[in-house]
């Protein structure tokens, strides 16, 4: 609830709606919407959805989060939750396919012909989701990310040694799942399975976008 709020006043105020604009827009009155932003009163999960939407935030989409009730010291009190515990603000990216996938930023979101996922990540450029494919990043120990699962794409973070990233070979229209690596002044695109032959990086290799987050749904 307290992120919602802070999310609805800061695009208020970036686009400079008043309460009186965003009442007439979500259909309720300017005091309505005064309660809902000053926590005197709790709207449901349909009223917060259209207030983002009708900000043009509908790649957000606020969520029930259920949780088991904390104990209070005496391990016999339940603590209540608070609205920010209830509640969650959680973005909606669209799933891309790997074919063409360093042109999905700038495809239209048609929200009734994708398939989408939600996060808590809030992108700083158009994400994206892909779904892991093969095991070249399927790593004996530590970090490991299996075939099947979800990873979600930043296009706008830079793309800097150790991050896992998305990248694209010259003369090649297929990317590929890495860790951009620096090895004595000169970097390369490997994969966690030592199995595979790691790459070399040039200035003609292009970085699709940066890992952010990776999921896997069971």
């Amino acid at each position: 609830m307290d992120k919602w709020i802070e999310l609805v006043k800061a695009k208020m105020s970036e686009l400079k709606v008043t309460q009186v604009i965003l009442g007439e827009r979500v259909g309720v009155s300017q005091g309505g919407i005064g309660h809902w932003l000053n926590k005197r009163r709790e709207p449901s999960i349909e009223d917060m959805n259209r207030v983002l939407d009708a900000l043009g935030l509908g790649f957000l989409e606020v969520a029930l989060v259920i949780r088991e009730p904390e104990t209070g010291k005496d391990g016999d009190q339940a603590v209540e939750m608070t609205l920010a515990q209830k509640y969650n603000p959680y973005f909606r990216y669209p799933v891309s396919d790997w074919r063409g996938v360093g042109e999905v930023q700038d495809e239209p979101a048609e929200y009734g012909q994708r398939r989408f996922e939600l996060t808590d990540y809030h992108a700083r450029g158009a994400a994206f989701w892909l779904v892991v494919t093969g095991d070249a990043m399927t790593a004996p120990s530590g970090v490991s990310i299996c075939e099947g699962m979800l990873i979600l794409v930043d296009p706008a973070i830079e793309a800097e040694p150790g991050k896992l990233v998305i990248a694209q070979l010259p003369d090649s229209t297929e990317a590929m799942f890495r860790k951009l690596i620096e090895e004595s002044g000169q970097r390369y695109l490997i994969p966690l399975n030592p199995t595979y032959p790691k790459t070399l990086y040039s200035d003609e290799c292009r970085i699709i976008g940066v890992v952010v987050q990776a999921t896997a749904k069971f």
